[in-house]
């Protein structure tokens, strides 16, 4: 199948990417029910079915106000088939911290590089105003001890530097580990924001690393990044070389490879099986079948999930992946982050589930978790769905750039989308509302 990629502005970007809690799959899979499984099987040429009723599954970022978090339900629930694909930020969150803290315990005699009783950490922040940023920037300082409560809950704005540990948005935290009391301190943090105003950007973040440690040198113990595309510009620039763990998230392929030279772990958000999910649910829209079809419950081609891998929110009309740490102990398990999940890896009939034409846009074509781990993930699945997939990519900077090439949705049966940031739904729910 002839994929496109309309890649704008790849060239002169470097950058990287990255929800919710709910009731578990087995409870609330028969909630999203057949009453929920659209008219919208009809082709789009036939022109029978209004773009604003067609298939629509958010993904990657979800609609919500960027500053209190808080979902956009009216883009959540714009249609009988819209709902939102990620994974659960607070548990993988959870999961970053503690993978953090079981590496200082395990490292306790040699995590203090120089002797002086304070382990030190910088972190990447990815975008301030991104959920899942914000939950896992979070989930470190609630493991580490060094969070402080604000009126919204913990505080994540980034402290800039903090050698003296004087900053107000974190507190110094304390640590037990190896018959030793350590005191734990946020050296440094930013929001990996380049001059452009793209996010999560490697490159701001390998300067920013630079930056500190030549301020700061063996103060710095640890580096931890809100995802791999920071983490590891940070480790080839100056962590590696210099023996300093690193931590991230998505289980990127090199990052994943660099755990043998000293990368300290990351979290591994299942991207196989959200990409599962992306397209299976705009497929299961299509046939006009129980939404949960391949799923919950097996298709005519055995595909099916287990409830350990995800679970559906019928509240936000959200399914969410579970993440996994990824480590020393198990990397070898996922050096390949592109192989679609085994129990949903079944080609469907192209007579019961004839081929359908789907738009979906990555907000960033340079986005490393996205353009080399979940696209290469759905141009697998669209072939075992049966679906013919436009893929447009963004810059990474403005809806616009995205939005000015849905110009004919007419030409479509359903659209995916992950926008540049999560406050802007209205940008594309109103060019299906024309």
């Amino acid at each position: 199948m002839k994929k496109t990629l309309a890649l704008t502005l790849a060239a002169a970007m470097a950058l990287s990417l990255a929800a919710c809690s709910g009731d578990t799959a087995s409870e609330s899979s028969s909630a999203a029910g057949t009453s929920e499984a659209a008219s919208a099987s009809t082709s789009a040429e036939t022109g029978t079915v209004a773009n604003k009723d067609k298939p629509l599954v958010w993904y990657n970022r979800q609609p919500s106000n960027s500053t209190t978090g808080e979902l956009d339900m009216e883009a959540l629930t714009f249609n009988d088939n819209t709902y939102y694909v990620g994974f659960d930020a607070n548990q993988g969150a959870e999961l970053q911290g503690k993978m953090v803290v079981d590496y200082i315990a395990a490292h306790a005699d040699t995590i203090d590089r120089n002797g002086d009783g304070i382990i030190g950490y910088v972190l990447a922040i990815g975008d301030i105003g991104h959920n899942d940023s914000i939950a896992r920037t979070r989930g470190v300082r609630s493991a580490l001890g060094t969070a402080v409560e604000g009126e919204n809950g913990i505080v994540s704005d980034p402290v800039g530097t903090n050698l003296e540990g004087k900053a107000t948005q974190v507190q110094d935290g304390t640590l037990e580990v190896g018959g030793k009391t350590f005191t734990v301190r946020e050296l440094a943090s930013q929001e990996m924001k380049n001059s452009a105003g793209a996010t999560w950007d490697a490159s701001t973040a390998s300067t920013a690393l630079t930056t500190w440690s030549s301020s700061m040198g063996d103060n710095i113990d640890i580096v931890i990044s809100n995802n791999d595309g920071m983490g590891m510009a940070m480790f080839n620039i100056w962590s590696k070389a210099n023996g300093v763990p690193t931590f991230g998230y998505d289980a990127n392929a090199d990052a994943v490879a660099a755990i043998a030279e000293g990368y300290g772990g990351t979290i591994s958000q299942h991207a196989d099986v959200q990409a599962y999910l992306t397209l299976r649910l705009v497929r299961n829209a299509l046939d006009g079948v129980d939404i949960n079809t391949g799923i919950a419950t097996a298709d005519d081609a055995g595909n099916v999930l287990s409830d350990d891998v995800y679970y559906y929110d019928e509240a936000s009309r959200s399914y969410y992946a579970l993440n996994v740490a990824v480590t020393a102990d198990n990397y070898k398990d996922f050096m390949d982050s592109t192989v679609p999940y085994a129990p949903v890896s079944n080609q469907l009939d192209t007579t019961a589930h004839p081929e359908k034409t789907v738009w979906l846009d990555i907000y960033n074509a340079a986005d490393n978790f996205l353009s080399a781990t979940y696209q290469p993930l759905l141009e697998k699945y669209d072939d075992l769905l049966n679906l013919k997939v436009d893929y447009i990519g963004g810059d990474g900077q403005t809806e616009g750039n995205i939005t000015n090439r849905l110009g004919n949705p007419d030409a479509y049966d359903a659209f995916a989308i992950n926008m540049v940031k999560t406050d802007n739904a209205s940008s594309y729910t109103s060019l299906l509302s024309q």
